[in-house]
């Protein structure tokens, strides 16, 4: 005979919620780390190539994707030779991740947490 168990435990499902994003320009380049690497920087060139109408943009990174975005709008700064300015502000976004059941008999658990985020305006310097 089998001695009886704990008592079974709902199975719940993390889902994690996109973080809330600021109105989107056509400035505004979100960099994340599924994206190849020189496509993002590509696009970056693009916008602020003379012509294009686009004297600013704003690379947003959040974080693992931090790093990257600061590479990007180094490389940006490097072969921009002299005539790109940078601008960097850090912030904290708030997360909401929610925790569904598996079965239909529980209510969802909501937890939120904080990340950190980067901010940088990479604008065209006017020549002197």
């Amino acid at each position: 005979m089998s001695e009886p168990g704990p008592p079974t435990q709902t199975e719940y499902a993390l889902r994690r919620r996109l973080p809330r994003r600021l109105p989107r320009r056509r400035s505004d380049i979100y960099i994340n780390m599924k994206t190849d690497f020189k496509a993002q920087l590509s696009r970056c060139q693009k916008l602020l190539a003379p012509g294009s109408g686009c004297p600013e943009i704003c690379i947003h990174g959040l974080g693992l994707a931090i790093n990257r975005a600061i590479n990007i709008a180094l490389q940006l700064e490097a072969t921009g030779s002299g005539s790109l300015c940078l601008a960097a502000n850090t912030s904290t976004v708030e997360l909401a991740d929610v925790a569904e059941p598996e079965g239909d008999s529980d209510e969802p658990l909501a937890r939120t947490r904080n990340n950190s985020a980067i901010h940088i305006r990479v604008c065209r310097v006017a020549p002197e």
